[in-house]
């Protein structure tokens, strides 16, 4: 059964009732975890974009950009945005239940972490609201601090720094430099993805991130 179909199945709960913490925790094993991952990064990315104020076409785009949307499931996807953007509960509650489903500082919410900084800065405009945002994120999840600004200098244009990228130190050696960033290829491989809990749908987001840390390297290397 596709991913599709559950966060179909999803939100006809929650149109009978159901709140998404309930939906969330009949989803919280493998496989159907994979759903659970794609309707988080939904589901955050509408309080994002409630906390930020207004729903912008590029993060629409971005969204599609990373998840592989069937024409059948955009009713469904725009409904549980919908109905996340809307519920009283707070953002942090539906990080607190993913961190709980994945476990704090699982990998697969790094990734998770990464789809919703793809997101934010879609527009070219990664604002104070979103930065605090998706650090408290990264908090939740136990994402660590330099993990977090590694991503957030691969996607806010503001951040953008090829060292902090790679996670070295300016000036590091080339050895090294060269080292770093064959381990973050290796990490950021689709297969790599999807054997920690990203679904196939979603592994786009692996060619978005390898694309940023393949430029870092690049531009460290072209400056030596």
């Amino acid at each position: 059964m596709s991913i599709w179909t559950r966060i179909t199945e999803a939100v006809r709960a929650l149109a009978a009732g159901e709140g998404l913490a309930a939906v969330l925790e009949k989803l919280s094993t493998p496989p159907e975890r994979r759903a659970a991952f794609t309707i988080a990064v939904i589901a955050l990315g509408a309080k994002m974009a409630k906390a930020d104020g207004r729903v912008t076409r590029d993060e629409v785009s971005a969204f599609r950009e990373v998840f592989t949307i069937p024409k059948s499931a955009e009713p469904a996807a725009a409904r549980l945005f919908n109905y996340a953007r809307q519920d009283v509960a707070g953002y942090e509650a539906y990080a607190r239940q993913v961190a709980r489903m994945f476990g704090p500082g699982a990998p697969a919410l790094a990734d998770l972490l990464a789809g919703l900084f793809h997101i934010a800065a879609a527009d070219g405009a990664y604002k104070d609201s979103e930065d605090a945002f998706l650090r408290r994120c990264a908090e939740i999840f136990g994402v660590e601090d330099a993990a977090f600004r590694r991503l957030r200098a691969s996607y806010a244009p503001q951040a953008a720094d090829p060292w902090t990228v790679l996670g070295l130190d300016p000036g590091a050696p080339p050895e090294k430099v060269r080292a770093r960033w064959r381990a973050l290829v290796r990490e950021t491989h689709p297969d790599r993805m999807i054997g920690r809990g990203v679904p196939e749908e979603a592994v786009k987001l692996a060619t978005v991130r390898l694309a940023r840390i393949n430029a870092a390297y690049e531009a460290i290397m072209r400056a030596a």
